[in-house]
């Protein structure tokens, strides 16, 4: 367990004095492998304004280090992502022990992370690579992995400066006996059947866009549908549902 935000400032931290700004220079990048509730920069961050944001406060991947390195949001060539799943077989094998799976091995380093959900990043940075727009870039990086592990869960979010996506793409509905297990652990089994739920709101005195994965099925929240996919414009807030079949 840790956390970690990815913040857009609503003005640029830095000043045009010669140089190019790098797209890192856009955002606000904080990890820690800390729960959030022990973290004092956790209630700062919070009041911290911004126009868009990322905020992961996640169970880490089974047989994953809790370490810095695979703290999310991960962040390259001016993306932050954030994803909860563990890409696994019916085993339990996870796919960095996949040596077979095809990821480009530079791309991945550059994400910074270890983990099954750095190599589901390096696909997407792969496909924003090839010149597909940031939304199908996302589509098609979860086609990809589930011809490899069709069960497993894609659930995510990328954010760009312009653009927040959002997707709900699990591979089933149940909730595997495994998860129920570690949640059981932290004394939050009856939350488990929520693991791979999301949903997403609209605040009515700003038009600020809201996603999250699990927890928030209180009224003025909206499911999003299993293989659907939000596209939300960070700098107007204008946003559009879409299908990732």
């Amino acid at each position: 367990m840790g956390c970690g935000a990815a913040h857009l400032p609503d003005d640029p931290p830095y000043q045009r004095d010669g140089g190019e700004p790098s797209p890192e220079t856009g955002t606000q990048l904080y990890k820690a492998t800390i729960a959030a509730y022990h973290d004092a920069t956790y209630e700062i961050l919070a009041q911290e304004p911004s126009r868009g944001g990322l905020w992961h406060l996640r169970l880490a991947s089974s047989h994953q280090p809790l370490v810095m390195e695979n703290q999310q949001p991960f962040f390259a060539n001016g993306l932050s992502f954030i994803h909860n799943g563990d890409i696994s077989d019916d085993e339990g094998r996870n796919v960095v022990n996949n040596r077979d799976f095809p990821v480009d091995h530079s791309v991945f380093l550059s994400t910074g992370g270890r983990t099954d959900s750095a190599i589901f990043f390096s696909v997407i940075l792969e496909y924003v690579g090839f010149g597909f727009a940031l939304d199908e870039a996302v589509a098609q990086a979860i086609r990809q992995l589930r011809q490899s592990y069709p069960k497993s869960s894609y659930n995510c979010m990328v954010q760009s400066e312009d653009q927040l996506i959002a997707v709900c793409a699990a591979g089933r509905v149940e909730t595997p006996e495994r998860i129920i297990e570690i949640y059981d652990e932290y004394g939050c089994a009856g939350k488990a059947h929520d693991y791979r739920h999301m949903r997403y709101t609209v605040d009515e005195d700003s038009g600020a866009v809201v996603v999250a994965s699990s927890g928030f099925d209180q009224q003025g929240w909206q499911t999003l549908e299993n293989n659907q996919m939000l596209v939300v414009s960070n700098r107007s807030g204008a946003y559009r549902l879409r299908s990732i079949a």
